[in-house]
């Protein structure tokens, strides 16, 4: 599912923002999230985030292009944990990012952008 921001917008619900370089940005109500599947969010400069929340409430965001593949895919991967931390694998070749640090769990010289989330 991809996410467009100004179609989610209520007053009621909390929002999830997303901290970019200039502020705090609101992707969409929380609520629109399930817990072990991504979105993906379309960013005021054209990139895209990749969006999850887990059964324990937390939110995570990185970017959503696959370094490997260069494809905005990693929305769609699966989300599991190794070693206790939460990360997605790819669709496409399966690697795996962690969800905190956006460091490739298969290969340490690659990571993903990771963004501060918070429910406001």
């Amino acid at each position: 599912m991809t996410l467009a921001p100004e179609t989610t917008r209520t007053t009621a619900a909390l929002r999830l923002q997303l901290l970019l370089e200039d502020g705090w940005f609101t992707i969409c109500e929380l609520s629109l999230l399930t817990p072990g599947r991504g979105v993906a969010a379309l960013l005021p400069d054209g990139r895209q985030a990749a969006l999850f929340t887990d059964r324990a409430g937390r939110t995570y965001a990185i970017d959503n292009r696959d370094p490997f593949s260069g494809a905005a895919v990693l929305s769609r991967g699966l989300t599991g944990t190794h070693r206790g931390r939460p990360f997605v694998a790819s669709p496409l070749l399966k690697q795996r990012f962690d969800l905190e640090s956006g460091r490739c769990l298969d290969d340490e010289d690659v990571r993903v952008t990771t963004y501060e989330v918070r429910a406001a």
